[in-house]
């Protein structure tokens, strides 16, 4: 006896179900019901028919009803929607959407693929008519005419997830200034956070502004533009604004029916993707399944393991008992010019379960070439592997250029055939030069893991460096001077790699030695050495390039030495990057290819030809480490050179440098402009010596009034001036006769402190104190506070601390300790250096 089976909802899970049904059941009665007019499209090309990467609208278009009834015999019923169910009868109620007539239809099995719906919370003004979502093709029509009329200039995406991001893209690709609105700290939520900076890192430097920790809060439409208030009180303007905030699942016919539900609105289904009732099935975005991983019940609306369940449903309804093994989350994306992939748990997901780092699982993090670094285009890509300490895999994210889809793919595969890490490192991958090296970047990550679970290298993950005990530890920076200009970890210390052998009694074998190097790699040639010769060792996971992206993104950044990642190029007077075009500038071009070369290679040699040219001359710089367009920027800054231009074009990243700083570069009129960045060193420092009451107040002003204006202020306290750091109340910490002397002799916090002139046994600073709050001027203690608020950098010289008997327990919250270089890499940056 022939079947009869209904299908509610085509794309991915229906549309494959129906197809696979047929093939497998040529009597079979099967009707497929859509309420929208397109049954099968494809969802994931349709931000690049917006942005013109797909040129033709018939593209996305994967399956018609016409064809569907032609080739399987499926009655196909588009803008049919399913309103009601009937499990007892074993009917459903359906609206014929055009005739607005309804009709009931019988099923022997009823498979239930409504998909999910765009999330539109309740926020003022945001059914504006310039603001879209982006789910179907109708809303894809709508946002293509919208754009094509009326040429929009500014775009707001609210959500930075997949469609969020692509749609940040084309629509930058179509000449809108773009704006991501993101309420997490990240973009990509299947991302760890360290490796969502580089994503971030990427977006910025295509001049797309990114606004993290912050929702909307209104939108308010006025003449063709919606004002897009942010919770932080922040506004921006937008001719069209897109919201990609997430997706619910549409279970509403499957709860108005009886079957059971998780909280989030999800179906309950079985491993035979079975709900509740024994004739109906659900698969899709709608359903729960089980992670793959960790065997927990979650939601992963994708849509590979929607045609996959598509499949497993139809092969369960003819007979062939089939279970959904669950779903592992492998997903990829193209955010510009990067891509991004990501498979299994990510560390949010196992701490959220519970899990705990170095315990329950670790970590390692790889920098590797795309391909062999001698063949032309071969382009570095992060890994980040999670592992138990059997070493099992538990997933993996990459970010990277080229070749990210392959390594992702062996990974996901990998765990899908419960491997490990040293699976991994055993793989043999197919090499050749173009497409990968005889240590391919899978085997480096699998080789990474077996070094730290067999203990030949022990290592530290960025976000512990906060944790470690400062006095106690030596943070050895192992890269090359010039590396070390372009930036480095505050407070580390200089030992070249090649050098390490023979100043190791520089070093102290009862401290913690943290090295770190570009990517980890000869960071772990020093951790070799080092535990040879008897230390304590701890590699930085990820090196420098990794900690670089997630603490020196901003300019204010107090965790970094040096030049940030993203210090000035060439400004417009408006703030703007501004296009150069090298080709008008009349001076000697030489050219530099440096590509194949890893950190520092590139710098380097940069560093030697800038030496051999006349000034004014121009070197074009051709790399493939994508680090090096902030790298340069960061080493013109630093060593008096114009960087005029830099970006990626193919598979390669170049940069156009003059040698020089002062003058003009010989430019016709119309091109001149501000080509030249002006290295204008505007910060203030103040070494505070003095602990009299009236000279800490005049500090302050100082300090608080050059942060109004938009300094970066740099504050060092030392010898009496630490008194103003003290706290009032007594602390208990462990003292020597000496310390505790000094202690008792000294004034306890900023309220004890004595005038310079006219302290009168005490009466003087009582009398100043009383006539400030008469006058309304703010105290010491408020002074204080407020140039903390104010971001001004409070520095307590550690020698001196020592000197006198002062632990970092007795300070005030807010203030870091540090050393003589903090404050003399302050006062490079300065045009005004104060002593008080």
């Amino acid at each position: 006896m022939s079947k009869k089976v209904l299908i509610v909802g085509g794309v991915a899970g229906g549309a494959s179900t129906a197809a696979r049904l047929r093939r497998m059941d040529e009597d079979a009665e099967i009707i497929m019901f859509e309420r929208g007019e397109y049954i099968s499209f494809a969802n994931c090309g349709l931000p690049y028919y917006i942005g013109g990467t797909i040129k033709e609208r018939d593209a996305l278009l994967v399956q018609t009803p016409e064809k569907m009834k032609a080739r399987f015999n499926i009655d196909v019923r588009v803008k049919n929607e399913v309103i009601k169910i009937d499990k007892e009868k074993k009917e459903v109620e359906v609206k014929d959407l055009d005739s607005g007539k309804t009709y009931r239809e019988s099923y022997d099995y009823l498979v239930l693929s409504p998909g999910s719906t765009p999330l539109k919370p309740p926020i003022p003004g945001i059914d504006s008519p310039n603001i879209f979502t982006l789910w179907n093709i109708p809303d894809t029509d709508a946002i293509k005419e919208y754009i094509d009329t009326k040429k929009p200039k500014r775009a707001v995406v609210v959500g930075g997830g997949f469609i969020g991001l692509e749609m940040a893209e084309n629509l930058h690709d179509r000449g809108l200034d773009v704006s991501i609105v993101e309420m997490a700290d990240q973009v990509m939520a299947p991302m760890d956070y360290e490796m969502a900076q580089i994503i971030h890192q990427h977006i910025k430097s295509k001049d797309v502004k990114l606004h993290l920790k912050d929702g909307v809060k209104s939108f308010e439409y006025r003449s063709g533009v919606t004002t897009v208030t942010l919770q932080s009180g922040k506004t921006i303007d937008a001719d069209i604004v897109m919201l990609s905030i997430g997706v619910r699942p549409n279970s509403e016919l499957a709860k108005d029916c009886g079957l059971e539900l998780n909280q989030r609105g999800g179906i309950k289904v079985d491993g035979y993707l079975k709900t509740t009732d024994e004739n109906i099935f659900a698969i899709g975005d709608a359903i729960e399944v089980t992670d793959f991983v960790n065997n927990k019940k979650t939601m992963v609306p994708l849509a590979g393991p929607a045609n996959k369940q598509g499949r497993i449903v139809a092969n369960n309804i003819i007979g062939r008992k089939e279970k959904y093994k669950g779903t592992q989350g492998t997903s990829i994306a193209k955010v510009f010019d990067l891509t991004v992939a990501s498979t299994g748990n990510n560390e949010k997901t196992l701490k959220r379960l519970g899990m705990e780092y170095n315990k329950d699982y670790k970590v390692s993090i790889t920098h590797s070439k795309s391909h062999a670094g001698y063949y032309p285009g071969a382009i570095p890509m992060t890994i980040k592997l999670i592992f138990t300490p059997k070493g099992e895999v538990l997933g993996a994210q990459i970010v990277g250029y080229d070749g990210v889809d392959k390594r992702i793919d062996v990974i996901a595969s990998a765990i899908r055939f419960g491997g490990t890490i040293y699976d991994l490192k055993e793989l043999e991958l197919a090499y050749a030069p173009p497409y990968s090296s005889a240590k391919d970047p899978v085997n480096m990550a699998g080789f990474t893991a077996e070094n730290i679970l067999n203990g030949d290298m022990d290592v530290i993950q960025w976000h512990e460096l906060d944790k470690i005990d400062k006095d106690n530890t030596i943070i050895l920076d192992i890269r090359e001077p010039e590396e070390r200009e372009l930036g480095y970890i505050e407070g580390s210390i200089n030992i070249p790699l090649n050098e390490l052998r023979d100043r190791l009694d520089e070093l102290d074998k009862d401290k913690l030695i943290v090295p770190y190097c570009a990517i980890g790699l000869r960071a772990y040639i020093a951790t070799r050495i080092l535990v040879q010769n008897g230390f304590k060792v701890k590699n930085l996971s990820g090196g420098y390039t990794t900690y670089s992206c997630v603490f020196c993104q901003d300019e204010d950044s107090s965790k970094c030495g040096g030049s940030t990642c993203d210090a000035d190029a060439s400004f417009t007077e408006d703030g703007e990057p501004e296009e150069i075009d090298i080709e008008k500038i009349q001076a000697e071009t030489v050219k530099l290819n440096a590509c194949g070369l890893q950190c520092p290679g590139p710098i380097m040699q940069v560093s030697d030809t800038m030496k051999k040219l006349n000034d004014g001359d121009i070197l074009e710089v051709t790399v493939t480490d994508p680090g090096f367009v902030n790298d340069i920027k960061s080493w013109c800054k630093r060593t008096g050179n114009t960087l005029l231009k830099s970006g990626k074009r193919d598979k390669e990243f170049f940069a156009y440098i003059r040698k020089g700083i002062k003058g003009k570069v010989n430019v016709p009129q119309q091109v001149q402009g501000n080509s030249v960045i002006q290295n204008n060193k505007d910060d203030k420092t103040m070494v505070v010596f003095s602990g009299d009451l009236d000279k800490a107040i005049a500090s302050f002003i100082i300090a608080n009034g050059a942060a109004a204006m938009g300094r970066k202020v740099t504050m060092f306290f030392t010898f009496w001036g630490l008194n103003v750091l003290r706290k009032s109340e007594k602390v208990n910490v462990k003292k020597g006769f000496m310390d505790k002397m000094f202690g008792m002799m000294m004034p306890r916090g900023s309220k004890k402190l004595k005038l310079s002139k006219m302290n009168m046994a005490g009466m003087g600073p009582k009398m100043i104190r009383k006539v400030m709050k008469d006058k309304n001027i703010s105290s010491l203690e408020e002074l204080i506070q407020q140039a903390i608020k104010a971001g001004v950098r409070i520095v307590a010289c550690n020698m001196s601390m020592d000197v006198m008997g002062i632990s970092k327990e007795e300070l005030i919250d807010g203030v870091e300790i540090g050393g003589v270089a903090s404050y003399l890499g302050a006062a490079e940056e300065s045009d005004v250096n104060l002593f008080i």
